[in-house]
């Protein structure tokens, strides 16, 4: 199940869970590749991993860029896709059409257009994970966006595994984990993160390391495919 050798390639890897999991590769001897959409980040994440790490600017709305940076980085062993702006949580009633279509075109239309390209170029034994999340059974009043999103990535994980076999596909659903995503999603990150904890069955948040952990095991297990690998502290439960 090591990685070690592996080419690895990480969109949305320059923050948050992406950036544990290129960590955590790369620890293991991966080549890692991490794209997103700030060349500042992009940069500072390259120096952080260190070693044969590279890193790309990639902006996952724009379809042609997609299929240009596959074209460069050329065959690989897996794909990661953690990209996603800051959550959009808010009632449908108050939002705009076009702030819907932002976060849908990262987070799902770019997943998709990121698996038809990198599908070609995977080498035997490879796969594609995904990220959605635990709003795609537990849905709160304001996520309807949310929740529909993540509940059509994990459909698309199911129907491209079917698809691209024996390639493998897999989702990653995270719970709350505690990230800098949370700075631009709600007004008090800190009191947000410790009230969703107190009501999980673990009474506490994740941590990208404890997340990042789960797209590793859907890497290296080649017989998980199809599947949606819940890291949520039990939050499906109560």
């Amino acid at each position: 199940m090591s990685l070690a050798g592996k080419k690895i390639v990480i969109i949305g890897g320059t923050s948050g869970i992406g950036l544990a999991v290129a960590r955590q590769a790369a620890a293991d001897g991966a080549e890692v590749v991490v794209a997103s959409s700030s060349r500042s980040r992009v940069d500072a994440a390259v120096q952080r991993l260190g070693g044969a790490a590279e890193g790309h600017r990639l902006d996952v709305a724009d379809g042609d860029a997609i299929a240009g940076f596959f074209e460069r980085v050329g065959e690989l062993d897996h794909l990661v896709y953690t990209a996603g702006e800051s959550l959009l949580i808010k009632p449908v009633a108050d939002t705009a059409p076009q702030e819907a279509k932002a976060v849908f075109e990262r987070r799902f239309w770019g997943a998709f257009l990121s698996a038809k390209y990198a599908a070609p170029r995977l080498r035997e034994g490879g796969s594609i994970t995904f990220s959605s999340g635990v709003l795609a059974v537990r849905p709160l009043p304001g996520t309807a966006l949310a929740a529909g999103i993540t509940g059509g990535v994990e459909a698309l994980t199911r129907a491209l595994a079917v698809e691209l076999a024996p390639l493998r596909v897999n989702v990653v659903q995270p719970g709350v984990i505690r990230t800098e995503l949370w700075d631009g999603s709600v007004p008090d990150p800190v009191a947000f993160l410790r009230g969703a904890g107190s009501g999980l069955l673990t009474r506490r948040v994740g941590t990208a390391e404890e997340a990042a952990a789960a797209y590793l095991f859907a890497m290296g297990n080649g017989y998980v495919t199809g599947a949606t690998l819940a890291v949520d502290g039990g939050a499906a439960l109560v």
